[in-house]
């Protein structure tokens, strides 16, 4: 267990806290929901720097650490789209393209192959964690403008949702094939 590996951890146990404050009816607890978003998230950038950094990239951290980012921002897409923010198709297709993608991994890690985090993977997680703080955020102003670039985020978010997972694919096929 590493120190990054243990800020991993803590971005799990935020993400839990998170789904339980967002759900209480007040605005007080949807504030502290989004404060723990936003921690979440800040630790995601990081542990990642933490562990390249000072060398201490391990099999647990990399295995927990999507796995981490996934509770985080599935559990506040579910939180939303609960509310009625964000569309349940929205929801739904992001879902699918985490499950086809990590399942397309999975397959690949028993034939000792590894599919690496893409560039368009890291700016589809970004760009749904700054999506989710602007929904999460207008959740409790409730502001028009911030209505439409929460809207304009969340679907560049759902954009690179998709091309992110046509990329893991063909990688991910085309290293099946080889």
């Amino acid at each position: 267990m590493t120190g990054p590996t243990y800020l991993t951890i803590s971005r799990m146990v935020f993400s839990t806290l998170f789904l339980t404050f967002i759900l209480i009816p007040e605005t007080w607890s949807k504030i502290t929901a989004l404060v723990l978003f936003i921690i979440a998230a800040i630790t995601d950038k990081i542990d990642g720097i933490w562990a390249r950094k000072k060398k201490l990239v391990t099999d647990l951290g990399a295995f927990l650490d999507p796995l981490a980012d996934k509770m985080l921002i599935n559990l506040a897409f579910l939180a939303l789209t609960y509310y009625g923010v964000v569309p349940v198709a929205v929801f739904a297709i992001i879902l699918v393209r985490d499950f086809a993608v990590d399942g397309m991994r999975m397959m690949a890690a028993r034939k000792g192959v590894t599919i690496s985090a893409s560039f368009y993977g890291k700016l589809k997680t970004a760009t749904q964690m700054t999506a989710l703080i602007i929904l999460l955020f207008n959740f409790i102003v409730n502001i028009e403008l911030i209505t439409i670039l929460g809207n304009i985020a969340l679907y560049l978010a759902l954009a690179l949702t998709i091309i992110s997972g046509m990329d893991y694919l063909y990688k991910g096929y085309r290293k099946f094939i080889k």
